[in-house]
């Protein structure tokens, strides 16, 4: 009888790691010459999820947005976490710009995730199980060629390949 393998297709994101990122940028924009004397803000809300960026013009709001996600890169998250809501005017002249961070896989996008399995024509089964999909087949190679075709199309959330068995 043949053992059957799986994986997990998800979009969560490691919270310790994004936090520590976000730490970093405070960290950098403190150094830079380019925000010596300027307002700025970082301000992650955990329990909404957003993060709020509020600088003194456009121009440092790109600049902080900019400095945001290299730190994630750099910490290993996609930049695809943050998903910006709006920019607006804030008080005392400033600009701020409100991400929702992203750490779910849309059920719409999941559809096409499946279908897109689908369309391989390989011995695997997916199935939508909550906010991940698990992908469950015989073969070894077909899953891992599952997760490299899955990997090189362009999603809109960051996706996360685990729990291989």
């Amino acid at each position: 009888m043949a053992k059957e393998h799986s994986f997990d297709i998800s979009a969560k994101i490691n919270l310790q790691t994004f936090k520590d990122a976000i730490n970093l940028v405070d960290r950098e924009v403190s150094n830079r010459y380019d925000f010596k004397g300027t307002t700025y803000e970082v301000n992650y809300k955990e329990k909404e999820k957003t993060l709020v960026l509020i600088a003194s013009s456009d121009n440092k709001l790109d600049a902080l947005k900019d400095v945001v996600v290299a730190k994630l890169i750099k910490q290993g998250l996609s930049s695809k976490v943050l998903d910006e809501l709006k920019v607006e005017d804030a008080s005392g002249g400033t600009r701020k710009a409100t991400f929702k961070v992203v750490d779910y896989i849309e059920s719409k996008e999941a559809k096409k995730i499946t279908a897109e399995i689908k369309k391989l024509k390989l011995k695997v089964n997916a199935q939508i199980e909550g906010d991940s999909i698990r992908v469950k087949g015989a073969k070894l190679d077909d899953l891992q060629q599952v997760i490299a075709t899955i990997r090189s199309m362009e999603w809109e959330a960051p996706l996360v390949f685990e729990n291989m068995r």
